[in-house]
């Protein structure tokens, strides 16, 4: 039976007249890693501040374990707190650095050299203790940091845009870093971040936010191939959002564009005669002959372009739209050409109907 780490019960976040976050009710469970993910001023941040303690709840509940912590100050709320700066002491080594909240808590000098010597091991830093941060790169600094915060087995970690002052190489590599440690400890983790690749490598559930409030919260798979809303399709990876009209049958749907997209069978629930729907770029197969495909579309190629691995195409359909197809790079693909004919098919079932 699965343990409720952190919970939400309505709580809601006012400045002034300005609704930061709108009432929600959110649950993480106990060695679970999820990710708040969203654009700016979405209330991710907000979220995250409420846990922490660092802003009050203007109503509602907060609980770490089985503790009501709503009104309780940071300092006694035992979770850990990972920033986007580091906030290392310049002036103390890796080893002070990481054993300053021992020292705090009174442990004795052999259990604070024991846990030390522990995390360097788990952050895969050990023989650095004597050094100074600034003899470390970006990514050992940010290591520290985390390691600084699993040294006294806090119940929750908070990580703030942990990765952001990191260039890509390095944050592909912390990623990799942290999902390990995650998955060593087994420690609750709770993200915060607006790169939406991140969330997909690091989580096991992701709460997309929008507006102050949780548009989606599911799995990386979830959100990525079943968005619910126009604006989780739209945030989270690149996608067709196209007018559709339906025409259902069942559980299923015929869909069709102006664009002269038609696909049959698209698994689907509702009644209405016209949605938006999306579909992925990598979805589209293409069709290298002449003919329409079936399930899908015929249109003229505006342009391609090839990033390495895979070719990104751009076809203009009858209606003057544009859609955009993604096919891992073949010898066959490259030779095609602007202003070429081009057909391209869907499975029904990488059609979705959004709300």
């Amino acid at each position: 039976m699965t343990e409720t780490m952190v919970r939400l019960d309505e709580v809601e976040k006012l400045y002034g007249a300005v609704r930061a976050l709108w009432p929600t009710s959110l649950e993480i469970q106990k060695g679970e890693f999820v990710t708040l993910l969203g654009p700016s001023g979405s209330g991710k941040t907000t979220i995250l501040n409420l846990i922490s303690g660092s802003i009050g709840a203007t109503c509602g509940a907060i609980w770490i374990g089985n503790r009501d912590v709503t009104k309780l100050p940071p300092n006694r709320r035992e979770l850990g707190m990972v920033f986007q700066n580091y906030a290392l002491m310049p002036h103390m080594t890796v080893f002070e650095n990481i054993a300053f909240p021992l020292r705090v808590r009174k442990r004795s000098e052999a259990d604070i050299r024991k846990r030390v010597d522990e995390v360097l091991e788990v952050v895969s830093l050990a023989g650095y203790g004597e050094r100074k941060p600034k003899e470390l790169s970006g990514g050992q600094q940010q290591r520290i940091a985390i390691a600084r915060c699993l040294v006294y087995d806090p119940d929750l970690i908070l990580m703030d845009e942990p990765l952001g002052a990191l260039d890509k190489k390095l944050r592909d590599q912390l990623q990799l870093e942290i999902k390990r440690i995650h998955k060593t400890l087994g420690v609750t983790l709770l993200y915060v971040t607006h790169d939406q690749s991140e969330a997909l490598v690091l989580s096991d559930r992701i709460c997309l936010m929008n507006g102050g409030r949780i548009e989606q919260l599911g799995t990386p798979d979830d959100l990525y191939f079943r968005p619910r809303t126009i604006f989780a399709a739209d945030f989270l990876g690149e996608s067709n959002i196209i007018d559709a009209s339906l025409e259902a049958d069942g559980g299923s749907a015929k869909i069709s564009t102006a664009g002269g997209l038609v696909v049959e069978g698209v698994p689907t629930d509702t009644k209405a005669a016209s949605a938006k729907i999306m579909i992925r770029p990598e979805s589209f197969t293409v069709d290298t002959g002449d003919g329409f495909a079936r399930n899908g579309v015929q249109g003229v190629v505006e342009d391609t372009t090839l990033t390495g691995g895979v070719i990104d195409i751009r076809l203009r359909l009858k209606d003057g739209s544009l859609i955009s197809v993604r096919q891992l790079t073949r010898r066959d693909f490259r030779s095609i050409q602007h202003g070429q004919q081009l057909s391209v098919s869907v499975k029904p079932s990488d059609v979705v109907i959004l709300q």
